[in-house]
């Protein structure tokens, strides 16, 4: 008789474990497959979500340099010439500004347009360029 308890017990036991294994295992399932986001209408309490800051008024070049130019422009990748690097801007800067803004917001080579800052307006990329040049006098 105690034999058969004990296989009950045992069988109970083993069977309780397997049970909080696969809830546990079901739950990592749903956490996987659950969508990434939800759908938020206009009028719903979830639409009053805060609104990151819009800078206002257009950045210095100072900024566009050190947010969007610098990647290339501090390691010379690319072929870009090193920010403060004189003898690399001389025959740049002999071209013209002109033809700095122009390539800059062109691009020109490994330089794709704009150095990829699709958010900056031309005038903001021609900030940039006096900020670099002005460094690399």
């Amino acid at each position: 008789m105690k034999k058969v308890f004990s296989l009950l017990a045992a069988a109970g036991l083993g069977l309780s474990l397997s049970m909080v294994t696969l809830a546990d295992r079901n739950q990592e399932i749903a956490d996987r497959i659950a969508p990434a986001g939800k759908s938020c209408l206009e009028g719903e309490s979830c639409a009053a979500a805060p609104v990151a800051a819009v800078a206002s008024g257009p950045r210095t070049g100072e900024q566009v340099y050190s947010t969007k130019c610098f990647t290339c422009h501090a390691t010379g990748a690319a072929g870009a010439p090193k920010l403060g690097d004189v003898a690399a801007w001389a025959p740049r800067i002999a071209q013209g500004t002109d033809a700095l803004y122009t390539n800059a917001i062109k691009g020109l080579n490994g330089m794709p347009a704009k150095g990829l800052c699709m958010d900056c307006s031309d005038d903001e990329i021609k900030a940039a360029v006096d900020h670099m040049v002005t460094a690399s006098k």
